[in-house]
């Protein structure tokens, strides 16, 4: 298991640098099984890779497998870049040995509903709306046009990923018990954010 500060979602990219001895370590258990993967949730307290739940760091449950797609060698790092995949629950975590270790099940994967069609297309005109906005006031990591999968389940995920919100919003989307439910979410979390955005800079 790989906690970190932020939330990994269904078909979104990570990258990561890893250098800390025990997460090498991680890598190299991970590197010797077909397919290699981790799983991530989100810090719920304490330092990102610091200390594990013996040095006072806290966890959510709900995180998502990530599968490693490539890897890049560095002085005293290593390049890590992963896709996030199914959706998991910790069960409960054992003690680190030496890097954080955890019993997970799945969660349901989503089948695609056309009846969603009009609603994943409106999800799509909110986020790219607020991802424009949002860059003429500050740097995203995602631009307006983002280029995003053919398939509506993971194009579904995707919003989600790229919409500019917090990471608890994007840990409520994450736990969605539905396709319906994830795009309203993504609306609601992306409006609020909107909203918030412009606030401030009227304020300003």
């Amino acid at each position: 298991m790989f906690p970190l500060g932020s939330v990994l979602f269904p078909h979104m990219p990570l990258s990561l640098r890893i250098f800390e001895e025990r997460y090498v370590v991680m890598l190299s258990r991970v590197l010797q099984e077909e397919p290699s993967e981790f799983g991530v949730v989100l810090i719920e307290r304490g330092q990102e890779v610091g200390g594990g739940s013996a040095g006072g760091e806290q966890r959510f449950t709900v995180g998502a497998v990530a599968r490693i797609v490539q890897l890049e060698a560095d002085e005293g790092s290593i390049g890590v870049v992963a896709v996030g995949g199914r959706r998991i629950e910790v069960a409960r975590w054992f003690d680190d040995d030496p890097h954080p270790k955890a019993e997970v099940t799945e969660l349901a994967e989503f089948g695609w509903d056309d009846g969603l069609g009009d609603l994943l297309e409106r999800t799509e005109q909110v986020v790219r709306r607020t991802l424009a906005r949002a860059s003429e006031f500050v740097d995203e990591i995602w631009s307006a046009d983002t280029q995003l999968d053919d398939d509506p389940v993971a194009r579904c995920w995707q919003l989600a990923g790229i919409a500019p919100l917090g990471s608890l919003d994007q840990l409520t989307l994450l736990r969605s018990t539905s396709l319906q439910q994830l795009l309203e979410g993504t609306i609601e979390f992306t409006l609020a954010a909107e909203e918030a955005l412009l606030a401030g800079w009227a304020d300003e």
